[in-house]
């Protein structure tokens, strides 16, 4: 059990330490890095999406035959439909935008940027509670070390989330502690959103197929939605697509070395 809180505390500390940035830089972060690290982060849920969810869902319903692609499907669709309604819904406001979504709101500019980072962050902490509850269920082809390289690659993507959204707030006047707990705040929803999943997939193991699609179609919704726009933004660059390649194979990586 300790190993399990260890693996859903990982990705939460990812975040805390690229928050912890507030307390070495105080100015915005180049355009060019802001484009890398975007990219980074779309190209580790990508691959995450689809050898750590995707892919173990439908292997769970294998015995569906052809029809095994049901539940990956259906998932992923309400996944989606579930992060719309959140965009859709909560007042947020996205790097390098002067423009809030979702309902009207007078809340602070700072406020809005760390609800923007907390709607990125509930897939994320959803992914890897439906991993680990895979895991306790006795699921085959879910493994502890396959788990584990789920919360590292996750972790890996949060430290460059943490600092976007806590330097930003250190830019806007903030003093560094309140721009850090801005940032670590952002990425509490993870290790909650872990917990709440693996307590209703222990409820219904059965929708287990369902979850892991589910999870996968959030995590590409706020990355076709929001990070890969942020990418390629401003004047052409390669700089997003190769942070992105990179991304994506480390993750890939981790996943089949460790899984």
């Amino acid at each position: 059990m300790i190993d399990i809180t260890i693996g859903i505390l990982i990705p939460f500390l990812g975040t805390t330490l690229g928050a912890a940035c507030s307390y070495v830089v105080k100015g915005q972060l180049h355009q060019e890095l802001q484009r890398a690290l975007m990219g980074f982060s779309a190209g580790v849920m990508t691959a995450a999406s689809v050898w750590s969810l995707l892919i173990p869902a439908m292997e769970q319903a294998a015995s569906w035959g052809k029809w095994a692609f049901i539940p990956a499907v259906a998932g992923f669709w309400i996944g989606v439909a579930m992060l719309l309604l959140l965009d859709r819904c909560v007042p947020h406001l996205h790097l390098n935008s002067d423009e809030p979504e979702g309902i009207r709101a007078h809340l602070k500019k700072t406020t809005m940027l760390v609800l923007a980072v907390t709607l990125h962050n509930i897939p994320e902490g959803m992914a890897v509670g439906v991993v680990y509850a895979a895991f306790l269920s006795g699921q085959e082809g879910i493994s502890l070390a396959g788990a584990i390289a789920l919360s590292l690659g996750i972790a890996i993507q949060n430290f460059p989330e943490g600092a976007i959204i806590s330097m930003p707030l250190r830019a806007a006047g903030l003093s560094s502690h309140r721009a850090f707990a801005g940032g670590m705040l952002s990425g509490v929803v993870e290790p909650v959103g872990a917990v709440a999943t693996i307590w209703l997939t222990s409820l219904v193991v059965p929708l287990l197929p369902y979850l892991l699609s589910l999870a996968a179609g959030a995590m590409l919704y706020v990355v076709v939605e929001e990070l890969i726009p942020e990418m390629s933004a401003g004047e052409h660059s390669n700089v997003g697509a190769l942070s992105f390649s990179l991304g994506f194979t480390i993750m890939m990586t981790l996943d089949v070395a460790l899984g």
